[in-house]
């Protein structure tokens, strides 16, 4: 069996990987007003060239500019679009054990589409240090973030109708997919900590029905906005998701396996999912089956090899998961990931870089035994 070489790719990456230290000192200088942005970006840019020769360098056929110059994975894209502000939570996000910044998102007007949206110069960069012969994978987060968090509960003051904001919000995004198609774009990934909240809030209420219900809406509601934002896009650019329980300082959000929203998974026009599986808290590999059958065409990239901690997975025990996999779907249908990228956030998971690339290399050597 030969390697795909079309994305999602048999090895392939999350997106974010654990900053270096001088981008660490150059943000904090920044921070304290000791730095202007245009030094700043100097060190951005230095930082990221070096970080794509090394993805280069572990052959890996996609590379991203490692959210080098984000904080956040999911806020400073959401802050970028029209009608989206910031503003403090002035709580931290409930990951285990571990207290997070208290930056959020909220609506500050009706959404749309902004054509000086940061992320496109920044695309523009690692699209052309990509080179020939390597893709510049974007990752962007879900629009479904916009559903959580409070972002969104004051959109009766924009809006006379719930579906007009969904409608807005899915036409900002397939307007900003089709942009960074126009920039050269051809393997975006689109992050989405929802459906392992959907999981673990359609678990808790099963002997509830009218709580029950809010969270069948809520899935169906992200089901329509992110096929919305899919829509009609061009044949030849590959867009996928990450499912992802939540990463920061190597701890997590949410627990539970897919079968609670497998059916609503089956229904997105994606065309990878990069699913976690690198512990219990994953599940089975059974709702594979419930996608692939409903979407034969998909890739679905198992995240058996964990960013969360330093330790080298056993090169046997990941083989012997793969093939547990393809007892639910065909071998052919499958790839290898981390479970997460390796930075979420600019504080980074608790491994070193040196642990980093071993975990990368480790990835490659057993999708080249598995696939080609």
């Amino acid at each position: 069996m030969t390697a795909k070489l079309t994305a999602p790719f048999r090895y392939d990456i999350v997106g974010s990987f654990l900053r270096p230290q001088a981008l660490k000192d150059a943000r904090a200088k920044f921070r304290a007003g000791e730095i202007d942005q245009a030094e700043l970006t100097r060190v951005e840019d230095v930082c990221i060239k070096e970080l794509i020769a090394k993805e280069k360098q572990v052959g890996l056929h996609a590379v991203t500019d490692g959210e080098f110059r984000r904080s956040w994975w999911h806020l400073d894209f959401l802050w970028g679009l029209n009608g989206v502000t910031k503003y403090d939570y002035h709580q931290s996000y409930k990951f285990h054990g571990a207290t997070t910044r208290t930056d959020n998102a909220e609506l500050g007007g009706k959404v749309t589409y902004n054509p000086q949206h940061p992320f496109f110069a920044a695309f523009k960069f690692t699209n052309e240090q990509a080179g020939p012969g390597t893709i510049a994978k974007q990752t962007i987060p879900s629009p479904t973030m916009l559903f959580r968090d409070n972002r969104s509960d004051n959109w009766p003051e924009f809006y006379n109708r719930r579906q007009d904001y969904l409608t807005d919000l899915a036409t900002a995004y397939n307007k900003t997919i089709k942009h960074f198609y126009e920039l050269g774009c051809r393997y975006l990934q689109i992050d989405d900590t929802t459906w392992a909240f959907l999981i673990s809030k359609l678990n808790a209420t099963k002997g509830d029905p009218v709580a029950h219900q809010k969270y069948v809406h809520l899935a169906e509601d992200a089901v329509t906005v992110i096929n919305g934002a899919l829509n009609d896009l061009p044949k030849d650019l590959t867009v996928t998701t990450h499912i992802c329980r939540g990463n920061f300082k190597s701890t997590f959000l949410f627990s539970g396996g897919y079968e609670p929203v497998a059916d609503y998974l089956a229904q997105l026009n994606y065309d990878g999912f990069f699913l976690e599986y690198d512990s219990d808290r994953a599940g089975d590999f059974a709702p594979l089956a419930t996608i692939w059958n409903n979407r034969p065409n998909v890739r679905l990239v198992l995240g058996l090899v964990t960013s969360k901690t330093g330790q080298l997975e056993e090169r046997a025990a990941i083989i012997k998961r793969i093939k547990e996999a393809a007892e639910f779907v065909p071998l052919n249908n499958l790839a290898l990931s981390l479970q997460c990228g390796f930075a979420s956030t600019e504080e980074g998971n608790i491994l070193s870089e040196d642990q980093q690339w071993q975990k990368l290399g480790l990835i490659k050597e057993i999708a080249d035994e598995i696939w080609q």
